[in-house]
C-alpha cells in the first residue's frame, strides 16, 4: 500500500511527480492480503492479536489488525484531503434506456448491414459509425438484463443460451454461478413480457438479439469481431469492451459518459425497483438474492449517492402544487403521495 502514500516508510515525503495508487487501490490490496493470510495461509478472519497462553506470541489475520484498520483510516483522510473523493458509478435511470432504445431503434441504426471501420457503414450519421444494428441488439439485450436483475456486467456477459428456458408469456433465467452465491443455490428470474415499457422488456431484447445473432448454443453475449458481424469462436463480450460500447451508447443520445460505468446497471435498477415500482427493501434483496442483513447496508448505497440525479427539486418537497414525480405502476395515481 506504500505505492498509494505520499509518504516513504522512512517519514519523508515522495516527489510531487511520482504516480500515486488511488485509495480504491489500497482497498484492493488490503483485501488480497486478507485472503491470502486467511485462507492460503490458514490463519482465519480472527484480529491480529496476542496470545494470552504464550506471551509474544501472535494468532489471527495481520491484514485484520488494529495498526492496520487506522493506516486505512488515515490514509482515506489525506486522500480525500489532496483531492481524491471515491465516487460510485451514477446510476442509469429508466429515461436514459428509454433515450436509448429509441434512438437504437432508428432505421438508419437498426437495421443490419456490415459496417466497415472508417467507412459509413450502415448509418449517414457519424455519431453512428461505432455500431450497427446487431451490436445495438446486443447491447440493450444485456442493458436489461444487467438493470431489472441488477447483475453486475461478467455475470451478465457469461450468460450462456442454455441458461434461458422461454415460456408463453417470458422467460426463466437462471444463473449457474454469482459472487455471492459461490455454492449455486441460485434463485432464477422470471422475467415477464413488458408491453407498456418495451425498452425495459428483456424478453424481447433478447428475442430480438438471438435471431440476429443466430446463436445456437454456447455464451448469449459473444465477443465481436471486426465490424459489425458476430466473431470468435465462443468467447464472451469482455466488460472492458461492453463499457466502451455502453459509453459510446450515451454519446449518442448527449449524455456525458466519464461517471458511468458497468454497475451503473446495478446501481439503477435497485432505485428503479424502489421509486418507480414502489418494491420493499426485503422484495428487492429477495428478488436479486442479496443478503437480509441490513446491518452493512449495502442496499442503501445503492439507493441513495449525491452524484445521482434528484428525483424531485428540493424547493419542491412541501410545496402543496407540485405536480407529482412518480406515479403508481399499478393504479395510476399521480398524487402526491404516490
Amino acid at each position: 500500500m506504500d505505492a498509494c502514500d505520499s509518504v516513504k516508510l522512512d517519514g519523508t515525503n515522495k516527489p510531487s511527480t511520482n504516480e500515486r495508487g488511488l485509495y480504491s487501490h489500497a482497498q484492493k490490496m488490503r483485501a488480497a492480503m486478507t485472503y491470502t493470510f486467511g485462507r492460503l495461509q490458514g490463519l482465519g478472519n480472527l484480529p491480529w492479536h496476542e496470545s494470552e497462553l504464550h506471551s509474544g506470541q501472535m494468532l489471527g489475520n495481520p491484514s485484520v489488525s488494529v495498526e492496520v484498520s487506522s493506516y486505512m483510516c488515515s490514509l482515506r483522510r489525506c486522500k480525500v484531503q489532496a483531492g481524491e473523493v471515491a465516487v460510485s458509478a451514477h446510476a442509469i435511470t429508466s429515461h436514459i434506456l428509454k433515450r436509448m432504445y429509441h434512438f437504437n431503434h432508428r432505421p438508419e441504426n437498426w437495421a443490419i448491414l456490415d459496417y466497415r471501420p472508417g467507412g459509413r457503414g450502415d448509418s449517414s450519421s457519424e455519431s453512428s459509425h461505432w455500431a450497427g444494428g446487431r451490436i445495438r441488439r446486443c447491447l440493450h439485450a444485456a442493458y436489461t438484463i444487467a438493470f431489472l436483475c441488477m447483475l453486475r456486467s461478467d455475470e451478465v456477459l457469461k450468460i450462456q443460451l442454455h441458461d434461458l428456458h422461454f415460456f408463453s408469456n417470458g422467460l426463466v433465467l437462471t444463473l449457474p454461478f454469482r459472487k455471492t452465491h459461490q455454492n449455486s443455490d441460485i434463485k432464477p428470474f422470471w422475467l415477464w413480457i413488458m408491453p407498456t415499457e418495451a425498452h425495459l422488456c428483456a424478453v424481447q431484447a433478447i428475442a430480438e438479439w438471438i435471431m440476429a445473432s443466430r446463436i445456437v448454443t454456447g455464451y448469449l453475449f459473444r465477443k465481436f469481431a471486426s465490424g459489425d458481424r458476430i466473431a470468435e469462436a465462443n468467447q464472451p463480450l469482455t466488460s472492458e469492451r461492453f463499457l466502451e460500447l455502453f459509453r459510446n451508447n450515451l454519446l449518442d443520445i448527449g449524455v456525458d459518459p466519464s461517471s458511468y460505468g458497468t454497475h451503473s446497471f446495478r446501481r439503477g435498477g435497485c432505485q428503479y425497483l424502489h421509486i418507480e415500482r414502489q418494491w420493499l427493501l426485503h422484495r428487492i434483496c429477495e428478488w436479486g438474492s442479496w443478503s437480509l442483513e441490513f446491518t452493512n447496508l449495502t442496499i442503501v448505497k445503492y439507493l441513495i449517492s449525491h452524484n445521482d440525479d434528484a428525483t424531485e427539486p428540493h424547493e419542491h418537497f412541501f410545496n402543496p402544487d407540485r405536480s407529482p414525480s412518480v406515479k403508481c405502476p399499478h393504479c395510476g395515481r399521480s398524487c402526491p403521495c404516490a
